[in-house]
């Protein structure tokens, strides 16, 4: 009988001259261990990550997105760090800068094509020493957190999340409300009932003590963020990618450790379970190879759909994207059935009434109904200048006041925004037909598909962007899409300021602090030179993803 792994590294999408399917290798080339020299850089490399991280942490306190009552303010010595904000940014900057570089190094012992490659071990005691200080932090990057707190408040007091915002649920004097950002205050929420209901729970244990309920919430995405770390390399295994390849490019990506774990963003739990559940759903699936015969059911095969599909339901009861994730593993259902189109009709049939059945009991369970539909729209309230589709907007708008016809941004967002959700979808339609038809991995088809809904959102943000890496990490194996990945990461991390918010009227504040952690930087970078300089060496591979 062929196996799972035989079908999902063969046949997606490689193709000789002639246009005719060919095989890749089943497994990943095996690799040696790291010689004595190797692992010394590697620890020098674990080492700058985490004293960046370390850096990060300490500027967490007086330039990170804290309460208005801040509780730092009462701690001895601690409470220094609020009083000197261009100095906590510059600390903060420099461990942004540190983990950045540290990954991009640490990118070199994961090379697919080196004889010597780190272990997925390796890779993930790595991750966790750079984790670890950032678990009781102040949040990072955004106040997104507090929404999180407000709303959960909301479903524990009986009242209506997608009708109601913070302001009017909890009264404008609430110390929840307090730390929400004026634009949402009014605003219902966005997100799934599952993860309201869990929210509610956190509520109910700690009240209105923001400092718990944001550790806790915290908690909540570390749990998405270990559900990423359990199912990327295995999916990477069974698409003939390198796991310690797909952990470094997916798992210890600046993007998670900023925004996911420092900015404890519910993407973790939805993108952890979305994985998650691709993992477990092909796990007993056997597949044909193109032109055989199918195999007969294998042991627990309907089990285990039925299980992946529900974990993936579950993530969109988080956050709706990864409802997607349920289209593209029917295509693999439907291909390892006899690859017709009425299998693929079977498939989305069996992938949508789990996905009704699921959503409709959360629903239920919840007490929440289904408002979390009408209120989806919520994030499209605001314009990123990062979206490709705002800027657009806005450019349009401009040009229609030199031309004299007034200002209609606001119009060109809303066409704008239908026309990209139009084109997303169409994207997504082609690369369900496509993966369907031989031509890519599935996989492949979930991650450009999340990335072209990311991508064309007028509220796109930096971390949004991983529902894309994450999946193409695990079996996108080719030097080109690293480098692209690598380049967009790193670039997208310093996009969004500590605080998580502008520095309006005070531009000199982020000047003379990036200028202050480029010079720490610097003198970091020459111990590191000194200590192992292959890790900077010219013309070696040790920048290269």
């Amino acid at each position: 009988m062929v196996g799972v792994d035989r079908l999902l590294s063969v046949s997606l999408g490689e193709h000789d001259t002639e246009g005719r399917a060919v095989m890749p290798p089943l497994r990943p080339p095996e690799t040696d261990p790291l010689e004595k020299r190797e692992l010394h850089a590697l620890d020098v490399v674990r080492r700058f990550g985490t004293v960046g991280s370390l850096f990060l942490a300490i500027g967490s306190l007086g330039a990170g997105a804290a309460p208005v009552l801040n509780p730092v303010q009462d701690i001895p010595v601690l409470r220094l760090f609020p009083r000197i904000p261009t100095v906590s940014l510059a600390i903060a900057f420099t461990g942004m800068g540190m983990l950045v570089l540290g990954w991009l190094m640490l990118g070199r012992f994961a090379r697919p094509g080196r004889a010597r490659m780190a272990t997925r071990a390796q890779i993930t005691r790595t991750l966790t020493m750079w984790v670890a200080p950032l678990m009781f932090i102040p949040p990072l990057f955004s106040r997104d957190v507090y929404s999180y707190l407000a709303q959960s408040e909301i479903v524990h007091r009986g009242l209506d999340p997608y009708s109601l915002g913070p302001a009017q649920a909890l009264g404008v004097g609430d110390p929840l409300t307090s730390g929400v950002s004026n634009m949402w205050r009014d605003t219902p929420a966005p997100y799934g009932p599952l993860f309201l209901k869990l929210g509610s729970w956190i509520s109910g244990f700690v009240g209105d003590h923001v400092v718990y309920g944001v550790l806790l919430q915290r908690a909540l995405a570390l749990c998405g963020v270990v559900l990423i770390i359990w199912a990327l390399p295995r999916l990477a295994r069974r698409f003939g990618v390198e796991p310690a390849t797909a952990l470094w490019l997916g798992a210890a990506n600046p993007l998670v450790l900023f925004h996911l774990v420092a900015g404890a963003h519910n993407e973790a739990l939805g993108i952890g379970l979305m994985v998650a559940g691709l993992e477990i759903g092909i796990r007993r699936l056997p597949v044909r190879v193109h032109g055989d015969t199918p195999p007969p059911l294998a042991r627990g095969e309907i089990l285990f759909i039925l299980l992946g599909a529900t974990v993936i339901t579950l993530g969109a009861a988080v956050k709706i994207n990864a409802m997607i994730a349920l289209g593209f593993f029917g295509v693999m259902i439907a291909r390892r059935w006899h690859g017709r189109v009425i299998d693929l009709v079977r498939a989305g049939a069996l992938m949508t009434a789990v996905f009704g059945v699921v959503m409709v009991a959360l629903c239920y369970a919840s007490g929440l109904g289904f408002g979390w539909v009408g209120a989806l729209g919520t994030p499209g309230l605001v314009r990123s200048w990062i979206s490709p589709t705002a800027e657009l907007a806005n450019l349009g708008g401009v040009l229609g006041i030199a031309l004299g016809l007034g200002n209609h941004t606001d119009s060109l967002v809303s066409i704008l925004q239908f026309v990209g959700t139009i084109v997303a979808g169409l994207i997504t339609v082609k690369f369900l037909w496509n993966s369907f038809r031989w031509r890519y991995r599935p996989i492949i088809g979930l991650g450009v598909s999340l990335g072209a809904f990311m991508m064309l959102h007028v509220a796109m943000q930096p971390w949004w962007l991983l529902w894309a890496v994450i999946p193409l990490a695990a079996a996108a194996g080719t030097s080109r899409f690293r480098i692209a990945a690598t380049i967009v990461s790193a670039v997208l991390a310093f996009l969004a300021p500590p605080p998580g918010s502008t520095f309006d009227g005070r531009s000199f504040v982020p000047l003379q602090a990036y200028l202050a952690g480029i010079v720490v930087i610097t003198i970091a970078l020459l111990v590191v030179r000194q200590t192992a300089p292959m890790l900077l060496k010219r013309g070696s591979y040790a920048w290269r993803p």
